[in-house]
């Protein structure tokens, strides 16, 4: 990946004070209220809020503790209320009540609450709505029973609260028949009912309550279309997003910037970047959430070069880059291996004094978690004064990726007695650190700890117990998992798909995929491929084309994963002219590594050695990196047609060219190389010298070795070291009963057979089967 630089202008300066909108900041409260959605606007300084004891005043002070966060701060006010002599008001109380919902100290709310003498709607409003967004629903329900019983939930203002917990606990009827209860409706209820529409996927009732607003002669406000277009983005529906546009238009909501940004990414997130940019640059009043939003949806796509140059737009323009902006960049860098670039936007982000935010940190574990620097990960997490939910979930999730089950193991097990609540990000992640039977039991006490938490009714952590059910090589939990899960997704279909064909069931995954057509779904890119491997497994060449075919129709033909496995399944079905079709229609504007990768097998299994070779030579000259995979596929080729100077100059260049380390698999290519292409002595060299513990199958290569070029001596070295490190393995016995008979040793040759009878071995029969 070429070097990008961030362009700064050369008189930028993050820290003056000019007349900029965007820097107009009071130096004191800078960092503090960038965090705010009015990022610059100058609060009031605290000397003043204690010096100036009236109402208004206190509730400028308790806006500035939740909007900070900052419980302590809001104690601190609350003990200055009493002392005033505010405490028995009710307009006091209830601004406390918010202070402490907002910094979700809900126990200190409910307490003041249950004190409170002279409630009125905003205390029951305050109460119910402080329940649902700390995630107490069953408080918030309770609070519901009791205000119906005092008669407040046919109220309007009441019931756009009443609506919304409904809509956030997921009973949309529940809210339905709350909002049929209300007596005339105003635009917040409306309002409500629309947000619950739009959280649950209910599109077509969003755009209906639109229309009734409307109709009904009330102006739909910046709540509303906000409201309208997070519908359009939960189902994806863009047909209904233009639709809102257009309302937005004509009712010249164009000049409100917050109605704007919502626009731009509602574009972005069904797949219309160019609206989205078309509408970005027509936003006349851009605030920092504009940038923001565009930059996320840009760095979605993994355009590098289109983000920073974004990046040095916004600096040009005058802005200051917050945390959300370094967060949505510094990923981004993670996800396309670009360390070096987000090196410079994480010293940036630590001039600005961003480093004590959580969002940065996260972001930063990532980009190291995906670019193997899982020790820069680790200090940066240790060394983090706060450690929440969120940052164990990325540090177990960069463990997993790693291959370091055992520590992901543990620090969930430290989260759970430090009293950190794990939530269903948790309990995904360390569901993938249970890979194999040998974290089998640990799995099944992860599973009842799920099971007892309620967690087994979400389906993300559902999915990920069908993934480790089938590391663990049962596919009857798997099964049982799937039909238990209430809602089945995408994501749920996807892993059932894909557990079936680990676990050699590939028919079953192709039923499944019929399954899924038939419940009115649409299969995604991720099960398409899985269906592909399934015809490539049992070599069904009509059904491969069948499902090219949709694939196409769907547009997902120039899908990196969707494309290479098309290749994969025509190679495997035996029409190699297909796949060669279909990697130069992609090749032609995509090169990709993991697609050359796809065609150099496909060649290679074919004996198409020199085309393989020939493909390898074309991804060098187009400037692109290998992968290890690459190399493995390019060494095997070079050692199935006896080309050992180019398959061990491949292998060299791993790490003289690319300045790569080469993996377990590159070394076994490079044994089977010189094994099965008579260069024993040398095969035997490369397995003692090479950085890691020889394994069985290493072994077994060199053994194969000496059975083709009859080395008695060298073989039975070979043999020793296999049956040392798996003392049942058959293949061992066998190979070297070949190599003596090979040699004419007859006793010896008897012995070896005698020996796997004694021990019980008996070869694995081969057996063909003709699918139909």
């Amino acid at each position: 990946m070429r070097a990008i630089r961030i362009c700064l202008p050369s008189n930028y300066n993050p820290f003056s004070l000019s007349t900029t909108k965007s820097l107009q900041l009071s130096s004191s409260f800078r960092a503090r209220s960038c965090s705010t959605s009015h990022p610059h606007r100058i609060p009031v300084p605290i000397s003043d809020l204690y010096a100036r004891k009236d109402q208004k005043t206190l509730s400028h002070a308790l806006t500035l503790s939740w909007r900070t966060n900052s419980s302590i701060l809001g104690s601190q006010i609350h003990a200055q209320v009493i002392k005033s002599g505010f405490s028995p008001d009710t307009y006091s109380q209830n601004n406390l009540l918010t202070m402490y919902c907002k910094c979700k100290a809900l126990d200190r709310a409910s307490n003041l609450f249950d004190e409170m003498t002279d409630k009125n709607l905003v205390s029951w409003t305050s109460m119910i709505s402080g329940s649902v967004n700390n995630n107490e629903h069953e408080m918030g329900l309770g609070l519901y029973m009791e205000m119906m019983r005092s008669g407040l939930d046919t109220n309007q203002f009441v019931g756009s609260a009443l609506l919304w917990m409904h809509a956030k606990c997921r009973s949309i009827e529940d809210a339905e028949l709350v909002f049929e209860s209300i007596d005339e409706p105003d635009l917040a209820c409306w309002n409500a009912i629309i947000e619950g529409y739009a959280l649950n996927g209910y599109s077509h009732n969003v755009i209906q309550c639109l229309v009734f607003v409307i109709r009904k002669g009330l102006i739909p406000d910046q709540v509303t279309y906000i409201s309208a277009l997070k519908g359009c983005i939960v189902t994806g529906d863009l047909n209904y997003g233009q639709q809102v546009h257009c309302l937005i238009v004509r009712n010249e909501f164009e000049s409100n910037t917050i109605v704007m940004n919502s626009l731009i990414d509602m574009y972005f997130r069904t797949g219309r970047k160019n609206s989205a940019l078309n509408v970005f640059y027509h936003v006349l009043d851009k605030d920092n959430s504009s940038w923001n939003t565009v930059i996320s949806g840009l760095a979605k796509e993994e355009d590098v070069s289109e983000v920073v140059n974004l990046f040095s737009s916004m600096l040009l323009a005058g802005f200051r880059p917050d945390h959300v902006t370094f967060s949505n960049i510094i990923r981004l860098c993670g996800a396309t291996d670009g360390l070096l670039l987000g090196l410079q936007f994480c010293c940036f982000a630590y001039h600005l004094g961003y480093f004590h935010y959580d969002l940065v940190i996260n972001s930063l574990i990532y980009m190291f978690s995906r670019c193997s620097l899982m020790d820069s990960a680790d200090l940066l997490f240790v060394s983090h004064p706060s450690r929440n939910i969120i940052l164990c979930n990325e540090m177990i999730a960069g463990y997993n990726l790693n291959g370091y089950g055992i520590k992901a193991l543990q620090l969930f097990c430290s989260l759970i007695e430090s009293d950190i609540e794990a939530d269903e990000f948790t309990y995904s992640n360390v569901l993938g650190a249970c890979q194999g039977i040998q974290h089998q039991d640990t799995g099944k006490q992860i599973h009842a700890r799920i099971i007892k938490l309620g967690f087994d009714s979400c389906c993300s952590v559902c999915s990920s117990m069908i993934n480790a059910y089938a590391s663990f090589g049962s596919v009857t939990s798997c099964f049982k998992i799937f039909q238990d899960i209430r809602t089945l997704d995408l994501v749920s279909w996807g892993a059932m798909i894909s557990a079936f064909l680990k676990l050699g069931f590939s028919s079953e995954a192709l039923s499944f995929l019929n399954c899924l057509r038939d419940s009115g779904e649409k299969p995604d890119d991720v099960i398409l491929s899985c269906a592909l491997n399934a015809c490539a497994n049992i070599a069904l060449l009509d059904q491969s084309t069948c499902i090219h075919a949709h694939i196409i129709k769907r547009g997902f033909g120039k899908h990196l994963c969707v494309a290479s496995a098309i290749i994969d399944a025509y190679a495997k079905c035996g029409d190699i002219a297909s796949s060669k079709k279909v990697f130069e229609n992609i090749s032609r504007d995509c090169i990709d590594a993991i697609l050359f990768n796809t065609m150099i097998t496909a060649f290679a299994h074919h004996g198409l050695i020199i085309e393989a070779i020939e493909i390898f030579e074309q991804l060098k000259y187009a400037n692109s990196y290998p992968t290890q995979a690459t190399f493995v596929a390019v060494i095997a080729a070079c050692s199935h047609l006896g080309l050992v100077d180019q398959g061990r100059f491949v292998f060299e260049s791993i790490s003289n060219v690319y300045g790569m380390s080469p993996s377990k698999d590159n070394f076994a290519c490079l044994v089977d190389l010189f094994a099965r292409n008579g260069l024993l002595e040398k095969a035997k060299d490369v397995i003692e010298s090479m950085p890691f513990e020889p394994w069985p199958s290493i072994w077994i290569s060199l053994l194969s070795g000496c059975r083709s070029y009859g080395n008695k001596e060298m073989g039975e070295l070979a043999a020793e070291r296999i049956l040392k490190l798996v003392p049942d393995n058959d293949s061992a016995y066998a190979l070297m009963a070949n190599v003596y008979a090979g040699d004419e040793k007859w006793k010896d040759a008897e012995r070896m057979r005698i020996k796997m009878e004694m021990n019980r071995i008996q070869k694995a029969c081969g057996y063909s089967i003709i699918s139909t």
